[in-house]
């Protein structure tokens, strides 16, 4: 038997120990996950989008991908993917968090229109 099935097993019976060992630290559950760290990172952020996680929270996943080696657009990207899944409005309303998370004020930036290419909504007939 392969040690994914194991994991799946494991996971189907909800084994306490193997559950314990994930949950016991960051350092642990990477290391029960076989992801190397940018990977590990970009899915925990992919969950954090997913359950609206506010800013506080994505802060630190965010700069654990960073430190993975992650770029900006790599990061914002993860916004895009996940965007089929979770939705428009999780999407939208995670942007301007990541934004901070990674040195970008969006919604500072978004009074400064001249500078960017921001579509403004149709004036009501």
């Amino acid at each position: 038997m392969t040690e994914y099935h194991s994991t799946l097993r494991r996971l189907a019976v909800r084994d306490d120990k193997l559950i314990r060992r994930a949950l016991s630290s960051d350092r642990s559950n990477l290391s029960v996950s076989h992801l190397d760290p940018k990977t590990y990172a970009f899915v925990r952020l992919s969950a954090m989008i997913a359950v609206g996680a506010s800013e506080h929270t994505l802060r630190p996943v965010v700069e654990a991908a960073q430190e993975a080696g992650a770029t900006p657009e790599e990061v914002v990207g993860t916004l895009l993917a996940v965007m089929p899944v979770t939705g428009v409005p999780r999407t939208v309303a995670a942007a301007p968090a990541i934004g901070l998370a990674i040195g970008y004020d969006v919604l500072d930036a978004l009074e400064l229109p001249d500078e960017i290419d921001v579509p403004t909504p149709k004036e009501p007939r």
